[in-house]
């Protein structure tokens, strides 16, 4: 659809200006363990679109083969967080996160890395619907695809049951373990809390066939593809959180994350 010019310009004739790459290392003050993050962020005129990739994953020259090409031809790239990030701008300078597009902006205050962490998690898990129970009254627990102590902290002030799940394994805050095969957990679940990572690692179809075959609320926190997924509402998709570059990791100042949904 974004290739037949469906969403406005040929992207045959839309070209990347910037390419680059944003890498952190956090660990919260207060938190037993830390982690790291890279995005890949293309510049298509005032949009930047992103795609998280682990460490060290992108192929040498990656960049210099997003600059000056043309979003079509990015689209066919054979590396997928490409062709997510080029989508991803395409989209944001096509569709903007206002108002008329469904968007709903909601303020991040200033403050310290976690505070900043922990008011995007309240804003984040607020998209949830009321918990689901199975048929002896016991709540379903939300399956949270991309492990952020943050929303597992505001998921357990609140009450609700959760599935932590990430690619990586290991354990939460609380130390409970994470599961790795999302999959295999689906079925459990009443609701299902997915990064936008998801995008970029190929697992987000799987996801998404599941919300459309259950009807089950699928919400999105979406740093990664945060245009991408709110066309996805209605769609399998009931609610997603998007924020795009810069991210609230970034600095210490105030900033906003644009909501969708019958929640937001």
């Amino acid at each position: 659809m974004v290739r037949a010019g469906e969403y406005g310009p040929d992207p045959a004739h839309e070209r990347i200006s910037l390419a680059f790459t944003t890498a952190q290392a956090v660990r919260h003050e207060g938190r037993a363990a830390g982690y790291r993050n890279e995005v890949l962020s293309l510049r298509l005129d005032a949009a930047v679109g992103s795609c998280a990739v682990e460490p060290g994953a992108l192929t040498e020259g990656a960049l210099d083969e997003c600059v000056g090409a043309a979003v079509s031809d990015l689209l066919g790239h054979p590396l997928l967080p490409v062709r997510i990030a080029a989508l991803d701008a395409y989209l944001a300078h096509v569709r903007p996160h206002t108002p008329a597009h469904g968007a709903r902006p909601h303020p991040l205050p200033a403050g310290s890395s976690l505070s900043r962490s922990r008011a995007r998690a309240r804003a984040v898990v607020d998209l949830l619907p009321a918990p689901d129970t199975d048929p002896t009254g016991d709540q379903r627990p939300v399956l949270v695809v991309g492990v952020v102590n943050s929303l597992l902290e505001q998921l357990r002030a609140r009450g609700l049951e959760y599935l932590p799940c990430d690619l990586k394994g290991g354990a939460t805050e609380w130390g409970e373990p994470v599961l790795i095969d999302t999959a295999a957990h689906l079925a459990r679940c009443g609701a299902v809390l997915a990064s936008g990572m998801t995008l970029g690692n190929g697992t987000f179809q799987g996801l998404l066939d599941h919300a459309v075959a259950t009807g089950k609320p699928l919400v999105m926190f979406a740093q990664t593809g945060s245009a991408v997924l709110p066309r996805f509402l209605g769609a399998g998709v009931s609610a997603v959180s998007a924020e795009p570059y810069p991210f609230f990791w970034l600095d210490g100042g105030p900033g906003t994350i644009h909501r969708y949904g019958d929640h937001a």
